[in-house]
């Protein structure tokens, strides 16, 4: 069974407590909705719920595999798109170009692609992974309306599927029936 739970989870960072008492659990079809202004942690969030920042108090309990969005699209820029994702996706490298509209800059090296073309291709890497559980920080970044409406509908998707979603972001996203969690 797939989850996802944070309890009582607080966040340090620099000697300053960002936030405190973060209590969220996350089941098949789930989706959190984190915002609040900038500095108050969003990103440290969603890397403690990835495992790669230990929370200063309570705990993270994980049943699946993570996908992470993070600020970079972690694809090396010299290479063709479609074999910077071949490396984190393998196989699905394809379905995962076609899922975000970007299958025909397949050949096109990443570093010259449009800031929202690069945040597209990274939200390729994400739906090829086919982990269950999505981590989206600020997903919307660079992206025109039909980007926001894309990676709404790919979220959408996921959750259909069974998959659960946490989303970090000061911008509008749809995410309907998503737990709220506000950061001060």
């Amino acid at each position: 069974m797939t989850g996802l739970a944070l309890a009582d989870v607080a966040c340090m960072r620099g000697g300053r407590l960002l936030f405190a008492g973060v209590s969220v659990a996350l089941g098949a079809g789930d989706a959190a909705l984190v915002s609040g202004p900038n500095g108050v942690g969003k990103s440290s969030l969603i890397r403690i719920a990835a495992g790669l920042l230990r929370p200063a108090a309570g705990a993270v309990t994980r049943d699946g595999a993570v996908a992470l969005l993070g600020e970079a699209h972690a694809l090396d820029p010299e290479l063709p798109l479609a074999r910077a994702l071949g490396f984190w996706v393998g196989g699905r490298t394809e379905a995962a170009m076609a899922a975000v509209g970007l299958a025909h800059l397949a050949a096109v090296p990443v570093r010259v692609l449009s800031t929202g073309q690069r945040r597209r291709a990274g939200l390729a890497r994400v739906v090829g992974a086919d982990a269950p559980i999505w981590l989206l920080d600020e997903p919307a970044n660079g992206l025109d309306a039909d980007g926001v409406t894309q990676i709404e509908t790919l979220i959408a998707a996921h959750r259909a599927a069974g998959g659960i979603a946490i989303v970090a972001t000061h911008q509008p996203v749809a995410l309907p029936g998503a737990v709220r969690v506000t950061l001060h």
